[in-house]
């Protein structure tokens, strides 16, 4: 058996990246960790972690540069500073109980560590990768992260190297906000004035689309680079193609049109999972589009439906019961039918005053078009909506794992 733990500490240059693996001696680690130390590469020389020259620590851990060590000053960091921080931080493990001391000579680790080329202050290099290979330890001992703490976050995390956020819609409700607009300023002034929150999604929709092409979306991307942006294709033939030439664009999803065949809209569904993107099935002017979205193998991961006015008053005179009947159509039967977690979103004319009602009724994501982007005053409109909603997922949330447990007390498991 072996474990793995990972811990990141730091900024700067001097910042520290941990990986490691601990585990038996006579396991699939000890076999590793022999063959690792003999065989030696240009840049990456293993190296045991050791307290002070002639003082390895125990259990026995290997050091492995990430990064290619390509002269004398970045081996010093390596063979100093790092090689030290590592085997205090392993000694001191066992000194506090992560580690069991009685198997301390049972076990092997291999630790990969990261030093910038450019780091200077060995100090700090010090500190941080001592801190942080003491915290992968406790990772790795304690099993963290849980699976239950992966899926929770895979939606909320943001790497800080990619130096952006992608959104995933983990959260509703949403404001999508339609930009059925043929005017390029147009458009960049409405971007512009909308507020900067990650319950507003972008659609480009289809006329923006067809007048600037799909490039329109990478224009968005340069205006709003965390945005959730839409491409509002309408989508009806040769939807593989449509949805990859939207993702190659940067769209966050693809509007497919539930007038298609199954067989069409089922490829660029599919196309949308395979590029990562969110598909969203827009049931306008389908008819009987319950009984069209039960007969998908593959269903979408939005379903777009439209006010029907007539279908409502239908049903009230011919005495019918409307139960959990909206002018949206029955979201409640809707959303059983797609099954897990995926999301409705409703359009047609929705006025703030509507707002209530459509998340009343089990909508995820509420479509405005005219109300917004015909407004003088953009973001008031925009706020109009957004004040029914919750505030932004993360916005109260600390940014430290605050969930790993602490041990308020002497007793050690």
């Amino acid at each position: 058996m072996y474990n793995i733990g990972e811990a990141l500490i730091g900024s700067g240059n001097e910042l520290a990246h941990i990986d490691l693996v601990i585990g038996e001696k006579n396991g699939p680690v000890g076999s590793a960790f022999v063959e690792n130390m003999t065989s030696l590469s240009i840049g990456h020389t293993p190296l045991l972690a050791v307290i002070r020259p002639n003082l390895p620590t125990k259990p026995s851990t290997l050091i492995i540069p990430k990064v290619t060590v390509g002269c004398l000053d970045d081996a010093n960091k390596i063979f100093g500073p790092a090689q030290t921080a590592v085997g205090r931080a392993v000694a001191d493990a066992v000194s506090e109980g992560i580690i069991d001391k009685e198997k301390a000579e049972d076990l092997v680790i291999m630790v990969t560590v990261f030093i910038h080329p450019e780091a200077k202050d060995f100090r700090k290099i010090y500190q941080y990768n001592y801190g942080a290979t003491k915290l992968a330890l406790k990772r790795a001992m304690d099993s963290y992260p849980s699976t239950e703490k992966v899926t929770t976050e895979k939606d909320r995390g943001t790497h800080p190297v990619m130096g952006f956020k992608v959104v995933r819609l983990w959260n509703p409700p949403y404001l999508q906000v339609a930009l059925d607009l043929d005017n390029m300023e147009d458009m960049e002034r409405i971007i512009d004035s909308l507020p900067n929150r990650e319950r507003i999604l972008i659609e480009a929709g289809t006329p923006l689309v067809k007048k600037f092409g799909v490039g329109i979306i990478s224009k968005i991307r340069e205006l709003r680079t965390d945005a959730f942006i839409i491409a509002d294709l309408k989508t009806l033939d040769v939807g593989r193609i449509e949805v990859k030439i939207a993702a190659d664009e940067t769209a966050d999803a693809v509007a497919i049109s539930g007038l298609g065949t199954p067989e069409s809209i089922q490829k660029a569904v599919q196309e949308a999972s395979k590029q990562g993107i969110y598909s969203i099935l827009d049931m306008m002017n389908v008819d009987n589009f319950v009984e069209k979205l039960k007969g998908l193998k593959y269903k979408p991961d939005i379903l777009l439906l439209h006010r029907n006015v007539d279908l409502e008053t239908y049903k009230a005179e011919k005495g019918e019961n409307l139960g959990d009947m909206t002018e949206w159509g029955n979201i409640k039967e809707i959303k059983e039918i797609l099954g897990g977690n995926r999301l409705v979103a409703v359009a047609g004319g929705i006025t703030p005053d509507k707002v209530d009602q459509a998340l009343g009724s089990g909508a995820d994501i509420i479509v405005v078009g005219r109300y917004i982007i015909g407004s003088r005053d953009v973001r008031r409109a925009a706020d109009d909506f957004l004040k029914y909603l919750p505030q932004d997922p993360d916005t109260m949330r600390l940014a430290l794992e605050e969930d790993e447990p602490l041990e308020l007390n002497d007793d050690k498991k």
